[in-house]
């Protein structure tokens, strides 16, 4: 049997995207590649819902988190950053390392950080150059559901907006143009439900030109070469990863299908059905309500659940795949990546799954918390 792959990515992969990876290989520097990466960049467009400039990538998503801090921080500029997990943490500390000052706005994990503290500490550094937020941290679960506040907040202070919706693309929404996002990074992997290594960037007119004026001393992430290349020939500065844009493509196909509401919906069901199933079984949800995901859900364990039997089971007994805590949540929670594909066949499995290694470990689930798990999962398509 497969593994069930329920990660925060990388995440479950329809056959219809890996087989597309079979196509042959092609000139990158040829017509047949011009055409494919013209067609990759006009569906995520749309996928992001802008009219910007999209680049791709090849690299994972912090390889995109990073080029959009290499090309717009200057040494010395003041970035804002909200931190309430592990990748908003990290996006601060990239800035400090490459020359910026992050400027922290933290919450307790499980929390967003207050969008009034956000707000105070812009005004108290009036000559910030940006704000980065992590969209959708899936350290902890969480997601920011005051992104377009910030987008207005800094058009009105004349900040860049800067968006890590990596893990989020394609399982919530993110219309980039109506929020006003200057610069958004996503990658493949996980809610567009294709390999990983692709990285798409939406920039924004006003961003290009600041980062066309003042080009980073590096040589892979210079988003000026990538303008460049596209812009005179439709073509990468350096060599693509040619069978993955095969299947990013495909991905994208299906994503354009579906249709970007019924694809949300779909993502926000099956959400509500895990975190109903389980706080049936007693796993209750770490992200306070306002603040919780839609595409990665992430629990508490009970006392008497260890990390590492438990997700040691799941794996090898029931071949289903889920994600530990890392940092100061390792051993205190579990994540399920609810993202890409994810319907009732891979909720059901997975609430059985765990409800089944529970009992193995002593854990015992009394059936009526059983039967309220999967009463709540019975209205997904």
């Amino acid at each position: 049997m497969e593994y069930l792959v329920m990660l925060p990515g990388p995440t479950n992969v329809p056959n219809r995207v890996m087989n597309a990876m079979l196509a042959p290989i092609i000139n990158h520097r040829g017509d047949d590649f011009r055409q494919l990466y013209r067609s990759l960049v006009e569906k995520i467009k749309m996928t992001f819902q802008t009219q910007n400039d999209v680049i791709l990538l090849t690299t994972s998503g912090t390889g995109a988190v990073e080029a959009s801090v290499v090309n717009l921080i200057k040494k010395g500029d003041k970035a804002i950053v909200p931190v309430c997990g592990e990748f908003g943490s990290r996006l601060a500390d990239l800035i400090d390392s490459w020359g910026g000052k992050a400027i922290r706005v933290t919450a307790p994990y499980g929390e967003n950080p207050q969008y009034d503290k956000i707000e105070e500490v812009l005004d108290q550094n009036k000559d910030t150059k940006a704000i980065y937020a992590v969209y959708n941290e899936t350290s902890t679960g969480t997601t920011i559901r005051y992104m377009d506040k910030i987008g207005q907040l800094c058009s009105s202070h004349g900040a860049f907006f800067v968006a890590d919706a990596v893990s989020i693309l394609g399982g919530d929404e993110l219309p980039v143009d109506k929020w006003n996002i200057d610069i958004c990074v996503t990658a493949s992997q996980k809610g567009l439900a294709a390999p990983p290594g692709i990285s798409p960037i939406s920039i924004s007119d006003r961003a290009k030109k600041y980062i066309l004026s003042n080009p980073p001393s590096i040589l892979y992430l210079n988003l000026k070469r990538y303008f460049k290349y596209y812009e005179d020939s439709f073509e990468t500065p350096f060599t693509p990863a040619l069978s993955l844009f095969y299947a990013f493509n495909e991905a994208l196909d299906i994503v354009l299908e579906e249709g970007l509401d019924k694809r949300i919906g779909r993502h926000r069901t099956c959400a509500e059905a895990f975190y109903s199933g389980l706080n049936a079984l007693g796993l209750p949800p770490f992200a306070v309500e306002e603040a919780r995901s839609n595409v990665v859900i992430a629990a508490k364990y009970i006392d008497g659940m260890d990390d590492k039997k438990f997700r040691t089971l799941l794996a090898k007994d029931f071949r289903v795949l889920i994600a530990g805590g890392f940092g100061e949540l390792k051993g205190k929670v579990f994540r399920i990546g609810s993202m890409g594909e994810v319907n009732k066949y891979h909720v059901t499995r997975t609430l059985a799954s765990i409800i089944s290694a529970m009992n193995m470990l002593g854990l015992k689930v009394n059936s009526e918390a059983a039967s309220n798990a999967f009463e709540k999962i019975s209205g997904i398509a």
